[in-house]
């Protein structure tokens, strides 16, 4: 058996694949593999470990004759075209819930970062402005009382509201489908989209990326937002209309985004630089030792139990 993973990921994924006397292979360069290399290296393999930034279209997908499993070290697999791999009777994974609390920890890092101008406070003083105490330096916003709208009511939505709810907010959800547990713990009222937009402090999105979700928040939609409020993305960047997004910015009619994803990932709008009233990650919500580790063990797994004929542990196709 032979499994290719295309990116170097904690070595409990490898250790664990040779124990069990798969072949695997690293590709050892830290970049994304052009889509003509990622078609040589995943002709002839029983199995692929994959990154968010690889993308298995129907081309590629077509040329894996004896793959078995894709399994996707992520949450999200809009990079890989589901519904043809299993034509073509390949499995696709994910990593669900271990990388849940990395990801609501910085959302509201993210939160707390917008509306307390932390970024620009350090920039202040590393560049030497800080001239000491003043009444109206860098003013920002309390979160006590405030209405936390979430977007996506799922495993890391519900968690990211939970935090946000110890601080003092009051929790809006738009979701498909009812969150009990969410209501139990927070109060949380589900709400239609244009609800939580009008009357949410602090909108925070947790949904995956579908058809449906493409430019959710849209420059209409966008519209609706108070111009006090944060909005904060450690989704996928193509939630959000990004160009009607930073002229609203540019425009003031937002307090703050932060952002952790981007549309063009990984290639960035200019525009954004310019800006002060915004938060720039480098797509880092899973970035914890114990989530990145976690997703590597479980993505092995599910290499294993596929190739030992066994049913995966995370299936989304």
């Amino acid at each position: 058996m032979k499994v290719f993973i295309t990116r170097k990921i904690p070595d409990v994924a490898v250790e664990l694949l040779r124990k069990k006397n798969i072949n695997v292979i690293v590709y050892q360069k830290d970049k994304q593999l052009a889509q003509r290399e990622l078609l040589k290296n995943v002709k002839d393999v029983d199995g692929v470990i994959s990154l968010l930034s690889d993308k298995f279209d129907r081309t590629i997908i077509a040329q894996m004759k004896q793959c078995r499993i894709i399994a996707n070290y992520a949450v999200g697999f809009n990079n890989i075209d589901i519904d043809f791999a299993k034509q073509k009777n390949i499995i696709v994974t994910n990593t669900p819930d271990v990388l849940t609390d990395a990801t609501a920890d910085l959302a509201v890092a993210l939160t707390l970062s917008c509306a307390r101008n932390i970024i620009e406070g350090e920039n202040l003083v590393r560049n030497g402005k800080f001239k000491g105490w003043s009444p109206e330096l860098l003013l920002g916003v309390e979160l006590k009382d405030k209405i936390f709208g979430i977007l996506g009511a799922g495993r890391i939505g519900t968690a990211a509201a939970i935090r946000a709810h110890a601080f003092g907010t009051k929790i809006l959800y738009f979701s498909n489908s009812k969150n009990n547990y969410l209501e139990l713990k927070t109060d949380a009222k589900k709400v239609s989209l244009d609800f939580l937009l009008k009357h949410s402090d602090i909108v925070s999105i947790h949904l995956p990326l579908t058809p449906k979700t493409f430019h959710l928040l849209s420059s209409d939609k966008l519209s609706l937002l108070k111009e006090t409020a944060i909005i904060i993305n450690t989704a996928r960047g193509e939630i959000v209309d990004e160009k009607a997004l930073i002229e609203f910015l540019k425009a003031k009619k937002i307090f703050s985004a932060g952002f952790d994803v981007y549309e063009n990932e990984p290639h960035l709008n200019l525009e954004l630089l310019k800006l002060k009233n915004v938060v720039l990650l480098p797509h880092i919500g899973s970035a914890s030792f114990e989530a990145r580790s976690k997703m590597a063990e479980l993505a092995a797994k599910n290499i294993v139990s596929v190739l030992s004929g066994k049913a995966p542990l995370t299936r989304v196709n």
